[in-house]
């Protein structure tokens, strides 16, 4: 299973952590209330407002299959009376709510998924909640230009490298005085080699199943695909020119392809380009 990744946005002078995970991103409300008079008590102030109590609701039934919608009427009925009592903990416990967390240790406090925390925003403050969602965009388009320069270069590599491919490919395999629709028939069988060895499948046969994406199989690739895709070809470019039979080259690019991606998924190298 994939880990939390811990990241910090300043607002307003206020360091919120933002914890990212499979199910989304959750600020820490307990950062953002911290230079607000009152902090200690406002989160449970905010839980106890039956208008809350029904926001929390309409979420958890929209994303969470496995609610527990009984519990949470007894809740909402409750709500709003000068007894009533919620916190973060006791509505996880209770309805077994994804939107909200109560965590204790050294990055401990209460986070809430970044929709219910922006409406925690709206409570707190209008314009501390302005500021919070520039912050926090501000931080997802910092990770997403990161993640497309890395995945650009590794593309760019792998292109370098087809270059390498194609002229072993020319000096070996394609025969001379052809025409250019046959030359590029021996390109693409051995581009679709790679494909089946990385992918386990051609381009073709990628396409047929995914008819509406965009680009073709090697654009819509991870980037350890690409890593790995850069190394076959110039492993193949090797063993084309030792004379191995394509059957021979599938089999032993396809090992190193398992191999190297196994070793790349396993790489706190890797694990580092995605966090």
């Amino acid at each position: 299973m994939k880990k939390s990744k811990r990241s910090i946005i300043e607002v307003q002078g206020t360091a919120i952590s933002i914890l990212s995970q499979p199910g989304g991103d959750y600020i820490s409300l307990t950062d953002m209330v911290r230079n607000f008079d009152g902090a200690g008590a406002l989160i449970e102030q905010w839980l106890k407002n039956k208008d809350t109590v029904l926001f929390l609701g309409v979420w958890e039934r929209i994303n969470n299959p496995s609610f527990n919608s009984l519990e949470f009427e007894g809740i909402r009925n409750e709500a709003g009376r000068n007894s009533f009592f919620l916190s973060a903990k006791k509505w996880v416990d209770l309805t077994g709510a994804k939107g909200l967390i109560a965590s204790a240790g050294r990055y401990g406090g209460t986070y809430a998924h970044k929709d219910i925390a922006f409406e925690f925003g709206s409570w707190l403050s209008p314009e501390f909640k302005l500021y919070l969602i520039k912050e926090f965009q501000r931080l997802k388009d910092s990770e997403s230009n990161r993640l497309r320069l890395e995945w650009n270069l590794q593309r760019t590599l792998a292109k370098v490298n087809y270059r390498i491919h194609t002229d072993a490919i020319k000096e070996t395999l394609r025969p001379t005085e052809v025409t250019k629709a046959q030359a590029a028939m021996v390109y693409a069988n051995e581009a679709d080699l790679l494909n089946v060895a990385l992918f386990g499948r051609t381009a073709k046969q990628w396409r047929d199943a995914h008819p509406d994406a965009d680009g073709n199989i090697r654009d819509q690739a991870t980037l350890a695909q690409l890593v790995v895709l850069s190394n076959l070809e110039s492993l193949n470019a090797v063993l084309i020119r030792q004379n191995l039979p394509q059957s021979e080259r599938l089999i032993n690019l396809n090992q190193i392809a398992i191999t190297q991606m196994r070793s790349l998924l396993s790489s706190t190298a890797m694990k580092k380009l995605k966090e």
